[in-house]
């Protein structure tokens, strides 16, 4: 399957703009290159990305690149991803899930 949706980059100089302050809920992945179960569920998190187009939010955050933002939400393990919703971390997903755990998950962040 080909990605149409984007999934946006972001840093410690973008991070609150894109995240903290935007008006829809975003899921951020939080990864490394180095980290193997990442690359594991990077298709999974592409074929979200189509799926809540419009929705959604999808983002990546390198944790080596914005070791600030790693431990300001205590993240230890990768990947890491965390669900937002008004600025605020509404859920968490550790490790390899299942497609269908990730969109439950979703799901209950937009019927929040």
């Amino acid at each position: 399957m080909i990605s149409t949706a984007k999934i946006f980059e972001v840093n410690k100089a973008n991070f609150e703009k894109e995240v903290i302050r935007n008006k829809i809920s975003v899921v951020v992945e939080f990864g490394a290159s180095w980290c193997g179960p990442c690359h594991i569920i990077a298709p999974i998190i592409d074929e979200l990305a189509v799926e809540y187009d419009g929705i959604i939010k999808f983002c990546k955050l390198d944790t080596d690149e914005n070791a600030e933002i790693k431990e300001k939400y205590g993240i230890s393990d990768l990947p890491a991803i965390l669900l937002f919703n008004n600025g605020s971390v509404a859920d968490i997903i550790l490790g390899t899930k299942p497609k269908s755990e990730m969109k439950l998950k979703i799901d209950n962040l937009l019927n929040s």
